[in-house]
């Protein structure tokens, strides 16, 4: 049945535990991660004045280590959605499929805005 509260809802904003709609889309790296490549990144910049090529090859590092981060965190959640639907009998399963095509809307989305 066609729900017009959820399909109003912006697709990047999963339902939280009390159904509603959380303030945004869940991160995709681990807050540990983030905060260890925001801390790197800090580093090269408060650095820089005395050591600018030892800066620049320290933000180097932290943009290198946060795109293999974020290229290792979407193969696991391909590999996740593809494992969900492939292989399912379409016509049994059209309410699985139909999220799992909602999920790769979302994920595509959130790629494109970044």
């Amino acid at each position: 049945m066609y729900d017009q509260t959820r399909a109003q809802q912006p697709p990047d904003r999963t339902p939280g535990p009390d159904g509603r709609r959380t303030a945004g889309p869940e991160p995709l790296l681990p807050p540990e991660a983030r905060d260890e490549i925001a801390r790197r990144l800090g580093h090269a910049v408060n650095t820089f004045a005395d050591t600018p090529r030892e800066a620049l090859e320290e933000a180097e590092g932290a943009f290198g280590e946060a795109a293999a981060q974020l290229a290792n965190a979407l193969s696991e959640m391909r590999q996740v959605l593809r494992a969900g639907w492939q292989g399912r009998d379409p016509e049994t399963d059209s309410a699985e499929l139909r999220e799992a095509l909602r999920q790769y809307r979302e994920l595509t989305q959130r790629l494109l805005r970044t």
